[in-house]
């Protein structure tokens, strides 16, 4: 049975620094946790791009947003991206596209867009309205320094581990407007680098990762080869790296044998 000392021992062996983690099986007689530290406050960074997923796809599944529709992509939305964005000043991007390039690419201009386009304030009431009470949107991402200049900015925001657990959850139980396109694109995940190392052949796992300078997560929904179902989600403030990705993936070898 996975518990909250198994987490402790496999996280301490795998030298990931004071981490949130949580992990929750779901199915057989209902959904339990394993946890540590899952309230832990840290900067969500690229995490934040799952929920602002969720609110566009609920506005587009009460027909208040079109996926056909074409939004312009401004020179005001333009910043770095670890994969280089298709997106340039001008173009004009489908409300879909953006969608599916924030989510599996984790492209920073699709997120900026789409931030101007959905609203900071209404984003943030419509993902509290669905529970998730520590998540608020309140600034656009930067790919690197300096900042984008964000003068609509009203703070940083914020999407708490717990919180991602719960968004993750209500997706694999078909509880979110519009969920299987969203599962679809955090199964084509383009960064592959930290849990997703420590997985079995046959494991499949649906979805994002966060990075910065100060922060490096991961989480998901992970199907194992056998069919059992997990959310997992892993928080740390660790810099992002390549020695801190080889350390998730540690970490998940030490936690896979577990996953039954």
């Amino acid at each position: 049975m996975l518990t909250d000392a198994i987490l402790r021992q496999a996280a301490g062996e795998a030298g990931l620094a004071e981490p949130a983690i949580i992990v929750r099986r779901l199915g057989g007689l209902g959904q339990s946790d394993a946890t540590l530290t899952k309230d832990r406050p840290l900067y969500p960074a690229s995490m934040i791009k799952t929920p602002l997923a969720v609110a566009v796809l609920e506005l587009i599944a009460t027909g208040i947003l079109s996926p056909h529709a074409r939004i312009p992509v401004t020179e005001s939305n333009m910043t770095a991206n670890d994969l280089a964005s298709p997106l340039v000043p001008g173009y004009q991007a489908r409300l879909a596209e953006l969608l599916d390039l924030m989510i599996a690419q984790s492209d920073n201009v699709a997120t900026n867009t789409l931030i101007d386009l959905v609203g900071r304030q209404r984003a943030t009431e419509l993902l509290q309205a669905r529970g998730y009470s520590g998540t608020a949107i309140r600034r656009k991402l930067s790919g690197s320094d300096p900042l984008i200049d964000d003068p609509e900015a009203t703070g940083r925001n914020t999407h708490p581990p717990h919180d991602a657990a719960r968004l993750f959850t209500d997706l694999a139980l078909e509880r979110l407007p519009l969920g299987p396109t969203l599962l679809n694109a955090l199964e084509r995940q383009r960064w592959n680098t930290k849990l997703s190392r420590g997985l079995r052949p046959g494991d499949r796992f649906a979805h994002k990762t966060g990075d910065t300078s100060e922060v490096s997560h991961d989480g998901g929904i992970l199907t194992t080869a056998n069919g059992a179902r997990y959310v997992v989600v892993v928080y740390t403030g660790m810099p992002s790296s390549d020695e801190t990705d080889t350390r998730f993936a540690e970490f998940m070898r030490r936690l896979r044998p577990h996953l039954v």
